[in-house]
């Protein structure tokens, strides 16, 4: 007669799984924990931030009476929408391109698209800034919107890229038997399917775009000032609260567009 013996996990693995488990809550700790108290103090009376003196919105009311901060708040938006265009448009066609035809130096072409992806901020700074003054481009918004798109539509064009590899190419070549140019089963066919990664690229590039301050602070102008190098004028200068406040609201605008692009995610896959 068999008899059933009921295994238990060893407990050198509990305890290992207990040391990792307790390293990530460390590691959950010490990236957050930070987050957690710049929006706490956000709300803080004190003006130096140092000791918790008591609840106010004070901060973010002088926040929207801040004239410099929304001009800056307006260009930044201005120069990452646009950019955020030109890279979706730019990135999907370029690899549709370099997936629909074979070009004999596809593979270079390919590793120089990537490279600003790779590529030092400072070293892409200095470089643009050299081209623009050597081409008599005059410093402002369409040097930074320029500047942007350089490191933006790479990442739209790896994402669509990644999309293109699983896609099937009877699709196209349906739309082209039933009458369709190859201009409009690309747009009528392809680009419905590539929807999910375009979204993707494009969020990526305006999040980029918004946060860039190395590269914009070499090619913006007196009147294309971003937020970003308001944000860092401003804490060069000493603790603000009011950057406690924009930083929230930063974090907050953060989470919705994480939560829109779940949701964008669920709806595709249905």
């Amino acid at each position: 007669m068999l008899s059933l013996r009921r295994f238990h996990r060893p407990t050198g693995i509990k305890a290992l799984n207990a040391l990792f488990g307790g390293w990530t809550a460390c590691v959950f700790v010490f990236l957050y924990a930070p987050i957690l108290v710049l929006v706490a103090y956000s709300f803080n009376t004190s003006r130096l931030n140092v000791v918790w003196e008591g609840f106010t919105l004070k901060w973010y009311e002088l926040l929207w009476a801040n004239a410099p901060l929304i001009r800056a708040l307006k260009n930044s938006l201005i120069i990452a929408s646009i950019t955020t265009v030109i890279s979706v448009v730019v990135g999907t066609v370029g690899a549709w391109l370099l997936h629909r035809y074979r070009y004999r130096f596809a593979h270079a072409i390919q590793t120089l698209v990537c490279v600003p992806m790779i590529m030092p901020e400072i070293v892409m700074g200095i470089s643009l800034l050299i081209f623009f003054t050597t081409a008599g481009l005059k410093l402002g918004f369409a040097t930074v919107i320029l500047a942007h798109v350089t490191f933006c539509f790479p990442f739209v064009l790896v994402a669509v890229q990644a999309r293109l590899v699983g896609l099937d190419p009877a699709l196209e070549e349906a739309a082209l038997d039933l009458g369709a140019t190859p201009i409009e089963a690309f747009w009528l066919v392809i680009v419905p399917c590539l929807r999910p990664a375009i979204v993707s690229g494009a969020l990526m590039a305006f999040t980029l775009s918004m946060d860039e301050i190395i590269v914009t602070f070499f090619t913006a102008g007196p009147g294309s000032r971003t937020l970003p190098l308001q944000v860092f004028g401003m804490a060069k200068v000493g603790l603000n609260p009011m950057i406690n406040a924009l930083s929230t609201l930063f974090i907050i605008a953060t989470v919705a567009f994480v939560l829109f692009s779940e949701r964008l995610k669920k709806l595709a896959s249905r």
